[in-house]
């Protein structure tokens, strides 16, 4: 496995001090971010999954605690719009450019609003998903904010 992706080298070419961790993949995994969680030892809440959603038909990324689930009201309000879906998979894929299972917030191949759920930055680090099947990124919430231009709102 590379551990060099768009979503790593976007995080070093905006100066973002972050360590990349591997895990053991499993497409069968019912949640896959607590799946990761499980695998890395590490608190659900402090492993982000990220989901690529539609808001008044316009897509937008949204990262929230593996262990919590989309308001998808809360998040249409937080971008000014009337009603959000869950993104189909493959629409996901090709607005992102990455696999599901490894879709992260950073390098993705379109910019899209990206929106950071507040209860994340109860944690001096977060794991975000690194642009690959198996690869996360752990860094400080403040950094993944700043270098996405991430809104931070209450989503969950």
């Amino acid at each position: 496995m590379s551990k060099t992706t768009r979503a790593t080298q976007a995080l070093q070419h905006a100066g973002v001090s972050f360590t990349v961790h591997v895990y053991e993949y499993d497409p069968n995994a019912g949640r896959i971010g607590l799946q990761a969680a499980e695998a890395m030892g590490a608190d659900p809440s402090s492993v982000l999954k990220t989901l690529m959603v539609l808001v008044d038909g316009k897509p937008a990324c949204v990262v929230v605690p593996s262990d919590k689930e989309v308001n998808l009201k809360k998040l249409a309000a937080a971008l000014g719009g009337k009603a959000a879906q869950m993104m189909k998979p493959a629409d996901a894929e090709r607005v992102t450019g990455y696999h599901v299972g490894g879709i992260s917030p950073f390098g993705q191949k379109k910019r899209v609003p990206t929106l950071i759920e507040q209860s994340a930055f109860a944690h001096p680090e977060v794991f975000m998903n690194g642009g690959q099947r198996g690869l996360q990124v752990r860094l400080k919430p403040r950094d993944a904010a700043s270098a996405l231009n991430a809104k931070v709102a209450e989503l969950t």
